[in-house]
């Protein structure tokens, strides 16, 4: 059975730092990808970042280029996002999402990942 599990949300300031885990388990993902639900677009989640297990491509959004570092540890099947210089419209519900299958035109859209976590709630103060 196929477990995505967040950790790491929680309230900070604006400026501040926070690193997210997703410790995955149950089978071996081509992808991983990071989506947010957020205030302003509850209806939909938005891409953040992605990262490949083969090859270790990395995407990202632009509104968190440059702010948000996406990485992986094999050895304990987890991936990170690192958040930095948060800002108060980053703040939102945090899905993990991860798929067997890697297709380059894909991977920001949300409706290409099976797997899903239950997400991590990410608070920033102004």
């Amino acid at each position: 059975q196929v477990h995505l599990v967040e950790s790491g949300g929680r309230l900070v300031q604006a400026g501040g730092s926070l690193r997210l885990s997703c410790t995955a388990s149950g089978q071996a993902f081509a992808i991983f990808g990071w989506f947010r639900q957020t205030r302003d677009k509850p209806q939909q989640r938005e891409f953040v970042a992605a990262i490949t297990i083969t090859r270790t491509h990395t995407y990202y959004s632009d509104s968190v280029k440059g702010r948000f570092t996406i990485s992986r540890d094999d050895a304990e099947n987890t991936v990170y996002l690192q958040m930095n210089g948060l800002k108060p419209e980053d703040t939102g519900d945090y899905y993990c999402a991860a798929d067997r299958s890697y297709t380059e035109h894909f991977y920001s859209r949300e409706t290409f990942y099976d797997h899903w976590g239950q997400g991590t709630q990410v608070a920033i103060s102004s």
